[in-house]
């Protein structure tokens, strides 16, 4: 097999696995506080690391970084996995599914926009057209579609859904900046973040439950694929292929597929104002890509 091909498929393997990720949140919470969804969703994505770290054959390397760069695997792990995830579940807590991965969406844009103040980057007319349709989209998901009214359905949803994208933006201006292993960078997080998350829940004292559930089986598989061996995909794919534009695109496809598995597999129905403002979303973001 060709790289190119190779490209291809390990990036639709991990668009396919990232379509199901808000179903894997939803019923997990369900059934599931989600700070032990987090807990065990971290644990799961720790060791599943390390070992292909084993693997790989990579130890060395791993003692270097940490020994050489801690001080940024603190500051990444605080801001990704800790904070981005914790913010994450409130909203996914909150919100439907189907509208807490629209709105998650928007990170790409306001990667753009941190990018002004933090990079030095400017903003072209696109980027603000651009963002005013996404962000129309989030109106219509928080008003389901009577935007007349701006009576927000939930308004505390909307914002922890909103500042999600905010974190994610700042992780990846800062991961950006340096050249690493990128299957030792995210352990090296979510041993930092596996550490933030269980001082959180001593200082809390938040109850942790001793029976296994399908949560636990929901939190196995978030930790494998959505926190872990799908950015490793991912990342192959951007080594393999010749100009990342030609799989970036089918990022695209990732919200389109959630909602049918948000819909048969979650029982989640889809609102009408969900189509329409996820259009909106994806339009926006592929004007600011292709005018890019």
């Amino acid at each position: 097999m060709k790289a190119s091909q190779k490209s291809y498929l390990y990036a639709l393997t991990a668009v396919l696995i990232w379509s199901t990720v808000a179903t894997a949140f939803t019923i997990s919470l369900r059934v599931m506080d989600k700070i032990e969804l987090l807990l065990w969703s971290f644990i799961v994505s720790f060791f599943a690391l390390g070992f292909m770290i084993l693997l790989t054959h990579r130890v060395q390397a791993a003692k270097q970084y940490l020994s050489k760069h801690w001080r940024r695997a603190l500051l990444l792990g605080t801001v990704n996995p800790f904070i981005y995830y914790l913010i994450l579940f409130y909203a996914y807590e909150l919100l439907p599914a189907q509208e807490a991965q629209a709105i998650n969406y928007t990170w790409a844009l306001m990667l753009a926009y941190l990018s002004v103040p933090l990079l030095g980057h400017k903003l072209s007319r696109w980027d603000i057209v651009a963002g005013i349709i996404c962000y129309l989209g989030v109106v219509v998901i928080a008003t389901h579609g009577d935007i007349t009214s701006l009576d927000l359905t939930d308004s505390w949803g909307i914002g922890m859904a909103l500042l999600s994208t905010v974190f994610w933006a700042l992780y990846w201006i800062m991961v950006t900046r340096y050249d690493e292993d990128t299957i030792i960078v995210l352990f090296s997080n979510f041993g930092v973040g596996l550490l933030w998350l269980v001082g959180y829940i001593l200082y809390f004292d938040i109850p942790l439950s001793t029976s296994m559930t399908t949560g636990h089986l929901g939190a196995i598989y978030i930790g494998l694929f959505e926190m872990g061996i799908t950015f490793v995909l991912w990342g192959r794919a951007m080594i393999l292929v010749e100009n990342t534009s030609h799989i970036s695109n089918l990022i695209f496809l990732s919200p389109i597929l959630s909602l049918f598995f948000i819909y048969f597999i979650a029982k989640e129905p889809i609102l009408p104002s969900t189509i329409i403002a996820l259009g909106l979303i994806l339009s926006g973001l592929a004007l600011q890509q292709y005018k890019r």
